[in-house]
């Protein structure tokens, strides 16, 4: 008799529980997928900035389970690469990813989240960015054309050229057509170059053709992969136009603002996880791939004297004018970037400069 009752009682919280699950809500999983079209500046499966941003793109789904589901686009595969700015801030795409100074024909702000000359290096544009009212600043230029950007890679500081000839002096930079974006082109530009605009892709033809004298690109891992060196020999440190480019994931706005909490935070948790996974590559790899250039391509290393730097600090403090006069929010820009460069790299010169310069020193790292 016990026995009986006992299965009955089963039976009944059974198929209780089977009703109970049955109204239950589907998991979120199911009823909040979110479909991400990604566009990108960089050549698919290009060394560092093309795979960074499809590492970006692949923890986005791996952090979520594939509940975000981002099609990235690499440059042309849907939009030309200079494109992906109005094709997000359109709402044609939800992201790109980019380097924020192709932008700067838009205002001359965007230079400045990128890199400018004699700016920041990696740990002081993150400090400004993260505590020194530098993001407040990309939010409301970004705004302005319905975007969000957060950091999403950084390369490091980065080398000054390639020359098919040597640069002596600052009247060796007259003349010359010279593949370099940013306020880096406008100061070379003060200086008698001829600046020009090129995506990475389209860099070494025109480079080997003669239609450019010299470029700049990033640094010797990436430079080598290019094979730069087939065109020009003279490899010029360091370059005063890049000293840590700064890599963006650009954000629709009116998107980004219907996302739950919980998704703009994996957004930012991802962005923020890829901007220091590409530096920590960039960092492993330029050594030794410099070493090869030198041993094995016979690439002539070379490094920019004091009288050519410093015709590029009077240029520099030129173009920065320019750029502040432009509007009251590209000068709050300025004074924002300057002041945190002052403070952040006053400490610098004490902690990481002086002990890097003594550490080497004792151990003879030339």
């Amino acid at each position: 008799m016990k026995r009986r009752k006992f299965i009955k009682d089963v039976a009944v919280a059974g198929g209780a529980a089977a009703v109970a699950a049955s109204t239950f809500p589907a998991p979120a999983i199911a009823q909040s997928r979110i479909e991400i079209a990604m566009v990108s500046t960089w050549p698919r499966d290009f060394p560092g900035l093309g795979t960074g941003a499809q590492r970006f793109a692949k923890s986005l789904s791996d952090m979520t389970n594939g509940r975000m589901n981002v099609t990235y686009f690499a440059a042309g595969e849907r939009v030309k690469p200079f494109d992906s700015f109005d094709e997000v801030a359109s709402g044609n795409a939800q992201m790109y990813h980019a380097a924020d100074y192709y932008w700067k024909g838009k205002h001359p702000g965007w230079a400045y989240f990128t890199a400018v000359p004699f700016g920041f290096v990696f740990s002081e544009i993150n400090a400004w960015i993260n505590f020194g009212g530098g993001q407040a600043l990309w939010d409301e230029l970004a705004g302005g054309f319905d975007l969000k950007c957060l950091p999403c890679g950084n390369t490091g500081v980065q080398m000054g050229g390639w020359f098919r000839k040597e640069i002596n002096s600052p009247d060796d930079l007259k003349g010359l057509k010279m593949r370099i974006p940013g306020l880096g082109g406008d100061v070379m530009a003060k200086l008698g170059a001829s600046p020009v605009s090129l995506p990475g892709g389209q860099i070494y033809e025109n480079l080997i053709s003669g239609a450019i004298d010299a470029t700049e690109w990033v640094g010797p891992w990436n430079d080598s992969y290019l094979k730069f060196y087939e065109a020009a020999k003279y490899y010029y440190y360091p370059g005063m136009h890049e000293p840590a480019s700064m890599l963006a994931v650009g954000i629709n706005k009116s998107w980004w603002e219907g996302l739950s909490k919980s998704d703009q935070l994996t957004i930012q948790a991802a962005a923020h996880m890829e901007n220091d996974v590409m530096m920590s590559e960039y960092n492993a790899k330029n050594g030794s791939s410099l070493d090869k250039l030198i041993r094995e391509q016979g690439v002539q290393l070379r490094v920019f004297n004091d009288d050519v730097y410093d015709a590029f600090g009077e240029a520099a403090e030129e173009v920065f004018d320019e750029a502040r006069a432009h509007s009251n929010l590209a000068n709050r820009i300025h004074v924002s970037f300057a002041k945190a460069r002052k403070d952040v790299g006053r400490w610098m010169n004490i902690s990481d400069q002086e002990y890097l310069r003594q550490r080497n020193r004792v151990l003879g790292v030339a």
